[in-house]
C-alpha cells in the first residue's frame, strides 16, 4: 500500500492542483474499504464517495452534477461544494465542502467512466468478478436492501456494457487474506481488435 501511495504522490496533478485517483469496480468489490486504507497511506487524503453523488433516480446519470459541483471547481484550484445524497431519506443533504488537496480519491462504481478519465491521474480497478462482488454486497446489505439490489444489478450491467472502466485501468487491485495484491492494469494494451466491453478478469485468489 505504501509503495502504491509513493507512486501516486509522484504523479503530475490531473485536475487543477489535485491528483484525482479513481477507484472503480463492481458493487460489493471492496472499493470503500480499499479507498479508506489508501487514503491513510496518502496522509489522510480526502475520499469522495460516488454514493454521495448518485441517487435512487440517477444511479448512473450523475456525471453532470459531479462535473459542475466537484471536478470543475477543483480544476480551477477552488473548493468544491456538493450535497451528499441520503439513501434512507431519499433526498440530498446540506452542502459539504471539498477543498483542493495534493490527492483526492474518487471511489465508486463508474469512477473510471470515459467522461471522467481525462481528469484522473490514475485509475485503479478492484479485481473481483461481478457475480462474486454482488453476492458480497447482498450479504453485506441484508434483506432490507433486496429490492434495491434487484434494480441495481441490471443497471450496473448496462453501465459497464456501454462504458467499461476495467480496460482503461492503470492498476488492478486484488484483495487477499492479508492486504492487497497490486497488479499492472490493461491500459496501454488496447489495440484496434481488443474487445473492451467484456470480461472482469481472473477470479484467482492470492
Amino acid at each position: 500500500m505504501h509503495d502504491l501511495a509513493s507512486r501516486l504522490r509522484r504523479l503530475p496533478p490531473s485536475c487543477g492542483p489535485v491528483r484525482l485517483i479513481g477507484v472503480d469496480g463492481h458493487a460489493g468489490s471492496g472499493k470503500t474499504t480499499f479507498a479508506g486504507e489508501l487514503a491513510r497511506a496518502l496522509d489522510g487524503a480526502p475520499v469522495l464517495h460516488l454514493d454521495d453523488i448518485a441517487s435512487h433516480d440517477e444511479l448512473f446519470d450523475w456525471t453532470g452534477r459531479l462535473l459542475s459541483q466537484v471536478i470543475e471547481p477543483l480544476g480551477r484550484g477552488e473548493s468544491a461544494h456538493y450535497r451528499p445524497y441520503d439513501w434512507h431519506a431519499r433526498r440530498f443533504g446540506p452542502p459539504r465542502t471539498l477543498p483542493p488537496a495534493p490527492a483526492i480519491i474518487l471511489e465508486g462504481v463508474g469512477a473510471g467512466r470515459r467522461v471522467l478519465r481525462p481528469h484522473l491521474a490514475h485509475l485503479l480497478w478492484m479485481e473481483l468478478p461481478a457475480e462474486e462482488a454482488w453476492a458480497r454486497g447482498r450479504s453485506r446489505d441484508g434483506e432490507e436492501q433486496r429490492e434495491f439490489w434487484a434494480g441495481w444489478v441490471p443497471a450496473e450491467r448496462r453501465h459497464f456494457a456501454e462504458d467499461p472502466s476495467r480496460p482503461f485501468s492503470d492498476v488492478l487491485v486484488r484483495q487477499c487474506a492479508q492486504g492487497y495484491e497490486v497488479l499492472p492494469g490493461p491500459v496501454g494494451s488496447i489495440g484496434p481488435d481488443h474487445n473492451v466491453t467484456h470480461g472482469d478478469g481472473s477470479s484467482a485468489v492470492c
